[in-house]
């Protein structure tokens, strides 16, 4: 059963999935605010300040212990999750990848290949997906635009954090043959222009996937598209805005606005979904 925890937990951590979880029938929203519960408590530990090790480990343990011994743990964040991954079936190579991700977090500060961001962005996003098809009771066809869907939203997390992730000495977009020796601010604003265009040219890749991912909007029933498709097209929109002066990544955390995001969400709700 959801509680005010979950809430308190989801909505502190993403304004826009939160907000756009709200048009959920109830039943699929209980159980994703019980997904964003657990992920949340655990990305919250390694991206603390200091990151908190000992927190991470000991939620792993309790969390392996729960799932493997089917006995509580007595934290109601991962027992809730527990009874959620076996209600929904969840394969449990999904959390394992998962928590991979987030240990790499511990560990791992800089990306110098795509294999490399797409395989933390498979634990860190990808599954987040499959968690979601899952709960919303979907054919395993949906299975690789749910993946791609949450591999574009990431991707643009990445772009919209830059200054973030720079404050925390991470970077996860490599650099490829951009030019660029890192995506620090100083380094920007000696060549503007190169960083614009390496900037766009990244957008352009989520592009790709989130056209790709929307292909699976067809087997997701009209009443549960409606949150989906609103919390992509917020992403969309960050994107845009992002590429119109990918500049602006330094000057502030681009999110819509909760109005934005209940106002888009209507607007599926009345037919754009």
């Amino acid at each position: 059963m959801v509680h005010e925890q979950h809430e308190m937990i989801f909505r502190a951590g993403s304004r826009t999935y939160f907000n756009s979880s709200r048009f959920f029938p109830k039943e699929i929203r209980d159980d994703v605010f019980i997904l964003y519960g657990f992920v949340r408590v655990a990305d919250n530990f390694v991206d603390a300040v200091p990151q908190n090790r000992e927190g991470f480990r000991e939620f792993c343990r309790l969390y392996e212990e729960a799932s493997k011994q089917k006995s509580p743990s007595g934290d109601l964040i991962i027992d809730s999750f527990v009874d959620l991954e076996q209600r929904k079936s969840f394969d449990p190579k999904w959390t394992e990848a998962f928590l991979h991700s987030m240990a790499l977090d511990l560990e791992k500060t800089d990306y110098q290949t795509l294999e490399e961001t797409l395989e933390y962005i498979y634990g860190s996003a990808e599954v987040i997906g499959l968690y979601m098809a899952s709960i919303m009771d979907l054919p395993r066809e949906a299975h690789h635009s749910a993946s791609l869907l949450g591999r574009a939203m990431q991707y643009i997390n990445f772009i919209r954090d830059i200054d973030e992730d720079n404050s925390l000495g991470r970077r996860y977009i490599p650099l490829g043959d951009s030019g660029l020796k890192d995506l620090r601010k100083e380094t920007a604003q000696e060549d503007p222009d190169r960083f614009r265009d390496f900037i766009r040219s990244e957008i352009r890749r989520y592009d790709l996937w989130q056209e790709e991912a929307e292909l699976g909007y067809v087997f997701i029933p009209r009443r549960m598209r409606i949150p989906i498709k609103t919390a992509a097209d917020m992403y969309r929109w960050t994107a845009r805005q992002i590429a119109r002066d990918p500049m602006t990544v330094f000057e502030r955390k681009m999110k819509p606005r909760k109005s934005r995001i209940i106002l888009t969400g209507l607007y599926n709700m009345l037919g754009g979904a």
